[in-house]
């Protein structure tokens, strides 16, 4: 079967694609080729250049130059939608369905088959409902087709999302993250789904941080690094830690400057400031005590199905917990309250400037005193006066680049930007900096800067846990966490290595 794979046409081939967005080389040297019935890996870490790629392979972008066939057969033309869904698709980690239509109306949304030539072109429903259920039976889908899409699980949603692709034609479905959102049941019933699907020919991009998952589904994967091909090759031939050196590069190379330094015995003495009992979140997390004393900085390392995004949310007040119990220097904190965090001393930097981070259409000094407004005034009021004032010793505290403290927090760079939203997380001055991918979005002098200053939180005598799977976030961190799916698989000291550290946020590491 292997042999009568490699015989036929590849499902699909890139070579030699450049793109660019602007004067900014996105990807360069792609190679890529993927076969009927095969489940290929595509795997980097963050900023490798696989949205990239995806958007090559489905027609959203056009290469500067190269080629990318379907095949054998030339991709189509750049803008040819149709040519193109009938060729390739991508489900992407967050669903494309439009939630408040059925099943049959996602299917065939935009290829409703009229009623008849004339010039009604009436939907026939009965007709409709039939087809999607002939549809999803022939894929094995077991899902109601008048269901609405909102009442549908995750796994369910990527089920019909595959069947409308197979539907138009594509036997190519890149599947993105497709577990970040499922339990091991549903894992367990999405593989077996594409082992069907794989042995009636479709094949599958799988793109995914859990390297347990690339063993267990594919036959070869790819790895970019630093948005350059870095290697090809089969599972079976790639030994795990040799995956995670490709993905990470060497190691030595960024082992160092931003590693923190040795000061565990110090940190053991002193009472922790901020402390979880058995601090749980059902099907996300498992009980977790946690103990982060003044002047230490924590990593919670871990990808996004982890839990650890989940994490930070409840210790700040934006989730309650299914059990357990957040304290700050002794004083318990109401669950679900941000107020209350904010008040017992828990600064927040969000996972999303934009979304959580900066009301954008206000200026840096009203985002900066967003969480100190009781501070700028008498009987409720704010004074202008207070707030510029406040305003202009954060942004010589941060640096922030700007021409004054009226100018929108829109006309700032990503980097210039995140500096507002640290700005109000420090404002109160937290006993305990709760910081979730504080870098993302930022250049490589704004990362330093961003993480001096978590540094210096810490320093200073609070306390501090840094979120995220960026490995240059982790290494301004005394002690790290990796969890899996939910639960601590490895602690590591400041010394970690690359490798290890990635190894058990995928999965294939762990360490008491």
């Amino acid at each position: 079967m292997e042999q009568a794979t490699h015989r036929t046409p590849a499902a699909v081939h890139a070579e030699g694609v450049v793109k660019r967005f602007g004067s900014t080389v996105a990807l360069d040297g792609v190679r890529l080729t993927v076969r009927p019935g095969e489940s290929h890996a595509l795997v980097g870490r963050n900023g490798a250049g696989k949205s990239t790629l995806v958007s090559v392979l489905t027609g959203l972008h056009r290469p500067d130059e190269g080629r990318v066939s379907f095949s054998g057969e030339p991709a189509p033309a750049y803008g040819d939608t149709a040519a193109w869904q009938s060729r390739v698709a991508c489900v992407y980690q967050k669903s494309m369905v439009v939630p408040d239509l059925t099943v049959a109306e996602n299917l065939f949304l935009n290829n409703f088959a009229a009623r008849d030539a004339g010039a009604k072109r009436l939907i026939g429903w009965g007709a409709l409902r039939r087809r999607a259920a002939e549809l999803l039976a022939g894929y094995g889908v077991d899902v109601d087709p008048t269901t609405r899409a909102k009442d549908l699980t995750v796994e369910q949603r990527q089920f019909v999302e595959i069947a409308r692709a197979l539907s138009f034609g594509a036997r190519l479905i890149i599947l993105d993250e497709p577990t970040a959102q499922l339990d091991a049941r549903g894992i367990q019933r999405l593989f077996t789904k594409l082992r069907e699907l794989q042995d009636q020919g479709v094949a599958f991009l799988f793109i995914s941080h859990h390297l347990q998952e690339v063993y267990e589904l594919c036959t070869a994967v790819t790895v970019y690094r630093d948005a350059k091909h870095v290697l090809s090759a089969q599972v079976a031939d790639l030994p795990k830690d040799d995956l995670v050196a490709a993905m990470t590069g060497d190691a030595a190379r960024s082992a160092g400057a931003w590693h923190a330094g040795e000061n565990s015995a110090a940190l053991d003495r002193a009472e922790p400031v901020l402390v979880t009992e058995r601090l749980a979140l059902d099907g996300v997390f498992e009980p977790l005590d946690l103990q982060v004393r003044p002047g230490e900085v924590l990593g919670v390392a871990g990808a996004a199905a982890s839990g650890t995004v989940a994490l930070g949310e409840i210790l700040v007040g934006m989730r309650a917990p299914t059990s357990g119990a957040v304290a700050v220097g002794g004083r318990p904190v109401r669950p679900g309250s941000v107020p209350d965090a904010l008040k017992a001393g828990i600064g927040y930097i969000p996972e999303d400037r934009h979304q959580q981070g900066l009301v954008v259409g206000r200026s840096i000094a009203e985002n900066a005193t967003l969480t100190v407004a009781d501070q700028l005034g008498r009987w409720g009021t704010v004074m202008p006066s207070r707030t510029r004032a406040f305003a202009r010793s954060m942004i010589e505290a941060l640096d922030i680049k700007t021409t004054g403290p009226e100018q929108p927090v829109s006309g700032l760079s990503g980097g210039n930007q995140q500096k507002v939203v640290v700005a109000r997380a420090l404002a109160r001055d937290p006993r305990a900096l709760v910081a979730v991918r504080p870098t993302a979005g930022v250049d490589i002098k704004s990362k330093d800067s961003l993480l001096g200053v978590v540094r210096r939180v810490a320093d200073e005598g609070s306390a501090a846990v840094i979120i995220s799977d960026e490995l240059d976030d982790l290494r301004v961190c005394d002690r790290v966490l990796a969890l899996f799916h939910g639960r601590v698989v490895a602690t590591f000291g400041s010394g970690w290595k690359d490798r290890e550290l990635v190894a058990a946020m995928e999965g294939v590491g762990e360490r008491e």
